[in-house]
């Protein structure tokens, strides 16, 4: 059974930029959200092809993109948690989005790939967090030169989901 997360990260747990992502997760078991979110975009394998590359405006990623882009964090977010978990005191890189999405070519592959790509990527994160004690989960680490602690990363990893789902649901207009 899965340790809880000891309730929402003070704001000395992470970088303010993230407040974006962690704010909006309501209070309660951040670990239940992140298992209801597992399927959060099983809704999107009834697109098309010619669907799945919508793009909102011209210069914004297509459907597939916006997908293979959060299974991306999340596995540079669940990372980051392994080793603060296990406590690494090693500085760790930050990351820039928009070269991953540009190297990985998302539109290439089938919705369905990158979708199976997600859920198994939230289950390895899912496995982890049942690792984790009360100490893993308080241990304090540094990513893109800002302190961060492992449950810090568990919000950051929800509310990143939620925020591109809700952009999937409102600038893109489908059903997630």
């Amino acid at each position: 059974m899965p340790h809880h997360c000891l309730g929402r990260p003070d704001a000395s747990e992470y970088a303010a930029y993230y407040r974006t992502y962690i704010g909006p997760v309501a209070d309660g078991d951040v670990l239940a959200l992140l298992v209801a979110q597992a399927s959060a975009f099983d809704s999107l394998r009834s697109l098309n092809e010619s669907q799945a590359m919508q793009r909102y405006a011209p210069d914004k990623w297509s459907i597939k993109e916006v997908i293979g882009h959060v299974t991306d964090a999340e596995r540079v977010f669940c990372y980051r948690m392994l080793r603060i978990a296990r406590g690494d005191q090693t500085p760790l890189a930050s990351f820039d989005q928009q070269p991953y999405v540009d190297a990985a070519k998302f539109d290439r592959l089938p919705i369905t790939s990158l979708i199976d790509a997600f859920r198994a990527t939230r289950a390895a994160t899912l496995s982890l967090t049942c690792e984790l004690d009360d100490d893993a989960w308080r241990r304090m680490g540094t990513a893109s030169g800002f302190p961060v602690s492992a449950r810090a990363l568990a919000y950051i990893i929800a509310g990143h989901a939620t925020h591109h789902i809700g952009l999937l649901r409102n600038r893109y207009d489908v059903a997630v």
